[in-house]
């Protein structure tokens, strides 16, 4: 029997926001309120963890286990869904040298809702993806019979919840935009969106590493890469979490101009990249662009 926690939402706000850097270009902007989609568990995080969780549940787990740095949204997201459920959750986070510092907000939030925080080195952190270094990880944090949550939630099952995101898009939009961590959010909306839409993934990290992932991704979920979709690098402001103080004007001024508060981590660059474009070129006359708030501040 599903968990009532976990029972489908309807489709998040859909609304249009006039604004004149996009209006001066013909461009059209449509904000898709997926922050709102779940009270605890907004946007793309309840969009992945649904159906990892009820997995979990399905197969008869009582914990869950997955992976991030400190100021991991995914991280609280877990700790979050697993107090909702009444189960377990194991934190293994990046950086051992957190072990012994007072933990930072976002980390408090996680132990406040129940999630044991494990902190590994950052080299075999980065190892996670070899099985015998997951194997020993696991084993050290106590987690060994605990269902694995990837680092950011991605994998086949997510794609599947993100895919019916794209499937929500049909008819109203050329473009659908989002900002993107590990690629999975982007892999599974553009399954999901309608022939001749295309998704546009921004990457809040540097490295160049997202394609690979997202072929691979997809490849996992449906046996080849599905959908159009492209990346517009080089809007990541130097790296995750960093948010120098042009990019802190400009989502305080897209908050006053749209009243709704603009996360800065990921929904902040999503929006300057997808200004910038605009004011550019990037996207010809008459097109329609959406762009995706996948969680608040």
């Amino acid at each position: 029997m599903d968990h009532p926690e976990l029972q489908a939402r309807p489709p998040s706000p859909l609304v249009e926001a006039v604004d004149e850097r996009f209006a001066a270009h013909g461009v059209r902007l449509l904000l898709k309120r997926d922050d709102l989609v779940h009270p605890e568990l907004p946007g793309n995080k309840w969009r992945k963890l649904a159906p990892n969780l009820r997995a979990a549940l399905e197969s008869g787990h009582d914990r869950l286990v997955t992976f991030g740095g400190a100021y991991s949204n995914h991280l609280r997201a877990t700790a979050a869904a697993g107090r909702l459920l009444g189960i377990g959750t194991v934190g293994i986070v990046r950086g051992d040298e957190l072990a012994g510092r007072p933990l930072n907000d976002s980390l408090a939030r996680c132990a406040a809702d129940g999630m044991r925080l494990h902190f590994v080195s950052r080299s075999r952190y980065r190892a996670k993806a070899d099985p015998q270094a997951l194997a020993a990880l696991l084993d050290e944090a106590g987690a060994g019979d605990g269902y694995v949550v990837p680092e950011g939630g991605s994998n086949a099952l997510a794609l599947a919840g993100c895919a019916e995101l794209g499937r929500e898009l049909h008819g109203v939009t050329d473009v659908a935009a989002v900002a993107c961590g590990t690629g999975g959010t982007l892999a599974g909306l553009a399954a999901g969106l309608a022939p001749g839409q295309r998704a546009l993934g921004v990457p809040v990290l540097a490295g160049g590493f997202l394609p690979a992932e997202i072929r691979s991704l997809q490849t996992e979920a449906y046996g080849a890469p599905v959908g159009d979709w492209s990346l517009a690098e080089d809007f990541h402001h130097g790296g995750y979490a960093r948010v120098p103080a042009a990019l802190e004007s400009f989502a305080a001024d897209f908050a006053a101009r749209h009243g709704f508060p603009v996360e800065r981590i990921y929904v902040a660059k999503l929006l300057w990249a997808l200004t910038t474009l605009t004011t550019t070129g990037a996207f010809p006359a008459g097109t329609t662009v959406t762009a995706i708030i996948t969680g608040r501040p």
